[in-house]
């Protein structure tokens, strides 16, 4: 938020080099949080997505998760 509220001011302040610097954390702090940097999902790991649980690898872990509850 720093970042932000740094980006906020030099725009009020029409400074552009502190606008540079202020969007450089911005940018910095998405990468840091995985925002933006390299993808997560292309990591080569299977796609479960529209799968039903029980023909998945999870499928033990959920049939014991359904009777605990």
């Amino acid at each position: 938020m720093q970042g932000r509220r740094a980006v906020k001011q030099a725009l009020q302040q029409s400074d552009m080099n502190s606008l540079a610097i202020a969007r450089q954390q911005v940018n910095e702090a998405k990468i840091a949080l995985g925002e933006r940097g390299a993808v997560w999902w292309k990591d080569g790991a299977p796609d479960y997505t529209r799968r039903m649980v029980e023909k998945t690898p999870y499928a033990e872990w959920y049939a014991s998760y359904s009777r605990s509850r």
